[in-house]
């Protein structure tokens, strides 16, 4: 499972409240687990690993017929909104690809999982779009049939690989998992739902920060390229900490009245500086950070935490990083320089100039350094998921799972899906290979579990 490739997969917070989905078929202990336990940040990627005739541009997924079915009435079609555009453009490349991935004690029951997933579907109709691409006009579309098409196919493990790594080629249509869904009209992406005034940006400060941002890139430090030739696809490693490491990790936190989010970009940015084995300290290098933020709840109106679709936006701090760093002041630093962004409403009034300047990326990897497509050196989420062991899991059968998304288009050279389960944190860390080698990313992680440990 640690060889898997590829959106962030999340059960449900302890503080998300008593929201469920509104699912039918109760009898079955598949659909009871997903209305129990599943948030918007999973049923995007359940529908785009299990639907039917799954496609975007450059990939294709075999599936089988989908079953005959009465004539359905006139589906509905929605532009992508700028964000949703830039994802559009990311995936193909190999960026934003969801996989999640259970492991299994025993064979599933496909047709039990089809009629879940048909539950959530009906009950989020944006789970139904399909992504349509327009050559003509050059722009994407969401299509959203009146009934759930979902259908499931198991493969061997030679086919599976070859899906996950893109190799079959593809049309121009594809499973959706954007913005809308039930209270929300299928016309709203996340920049049509931004409070009043919170995206201003005077015109002259829309080209500086743009002219920032790219004067900025060509200074940022990165991990050792190992093959920055070779065809990519995206590999996926875990770091795990024990109980007792984790609370003592999380209580420092708190009395720093900071999040997890500083202490695993401070410790990676560390164990980065570490691994190029300066020969004296204070030799200094500035390295990029992502921030995802979730902003369903700073939204007009606000989102429940279970709305489905994409509505996380990020933020970009550099750092300069000597060597001599410890975790704590770091965590903190990196935090604050977030936080900060973040009160400034820059994960609004920025949204447009990082998707501008991802797509300008995307159509020449020569702007970034050895063609890598390289935006950051790590990128984290903001809010940590936590997540309790639930019965249904031994009902059906499930002894772990795990979820995370590609990397080996544009973004950054380690993304961190950061879960606390059952008291544990348990990170899913996913990287470009061969850009970056198993040997390196493993060291990397190394460090930082040992960093986070021995944190005072």
């Amino acid at each position: 499972m640690e060889e898997l490739v590829h959106h962030r997969q999340v059960m449900k917070h302890p503080s998300d409240g008593d929201e469920r989905v509104n699912l039918s078929d109760r009898g079955n202990p598949l659909t009871s687990l997903l209305d129990a336990t599943v948030s918007p940040k999973l049923i995007p990627g359940l529908a785009c690993i299990c639907g039917s005739d799954i496609q975007s541009p450059g990939r294709r997924c075999p599936t089988k017929a989908p079953t005959a079915a009465s004539p359905p009435s006139e589906p509905v079609t929605r532009p992508v909104s700028g964000t949703e555009y830039s994802w559009c453009r990311a995936v193909p490349g190999g960026t934003g690809i969801t996989v999640l991935a259970l492991l299994l004690a025993k064979p599933p029951d496909l047709s039990l999982l089809r009629n879940a997933l048909h539950g959530l579907q009906k009950s989020h109709p944006i789970l139904r779009s399909r992504i349509r691409f327009d050559p003509a006009a050059n722009a994407f579309s969401f299509v959203i049939p009146s009934s759930p098409h979902l259908e499931i196919a198991p493969f061997d493990l030679s086919s599976t690989s070859r899906i996950l790594n893109g190799e079959d080629g593809g049309g121009g249509e594809g499973e959706g998992g954007g913005a809308g869904g039930e209270g929300t009209p299928p016309g709203s992406g996340i920049e049509e739902l931004i409070p009043s005034g919170k995206a201003n940006k005077p015109f002259w400060a829309r080209g500086m920060d743009l002219l920032g941002y790219s004067l900025n890139s060509f200074r940022l430090a990165h991990l050792d390229f190992v093959d920055a030739e070779s065809p990519r696809c995206s590999r996926m490693m875990r770091l795990k900490m024990n109980r007792e490491d984790t609370q003592r990790l999380i209580e420092g936190c708190k009395s720093r009245e900071i999040k997890l989010c500083g202490a695993l970009a401070a410790a990676a940015l560390i164990a980065a500086h570490t691994s190029k084995q300066q020969p004296t300290n204070n030799q200094w290098e500035k390295y990029a950070v992502v921030t995802l933020v979730d902003c369903r709840s700073y939204l007009n109106p606000p989102l429940s935490v279970q709305h489905p679709g994409f509505y996380h936006s990020a933020i970009l701090n550099t750092h300069d990083i000597s060597g001599s760093e410890k975790l704590w002041d770091l965590a903190k630093r990196t935090y604050t320089a977030f936080a900060n962004a973040k009160n400034w409403n820059k994960h609004f009034t920025d949204m447009g100039d990082l998707n501008f300047l991802m797509c300008k990326a995307i159509d020449n990897p020569g702007l970034t350094v050895s063609s890598s497509l390289r935006t950051a050196f790590v990128s984290v989420f903001e809010d940590t998921v936590f997540d309790e062991s639930n019965p249904l899991h031994e009902e059906i059968g499930v002894r772990d799972y795990i979820g995370c998304a590609s990397v080996h288009g544009i973004g950054p050279s380690i993304a961190f899906f950061d879960t606390i389960r059952d008291g544990e944190l348990d990170c899913a860390c996913a990287y470009p290979s061969p850009l970056h080698s198993r040997e390196q990313m493993q060291k990397l992680i190394d460090d930082m579990k040992r960093i986070l440990a021995d944190a005072d």
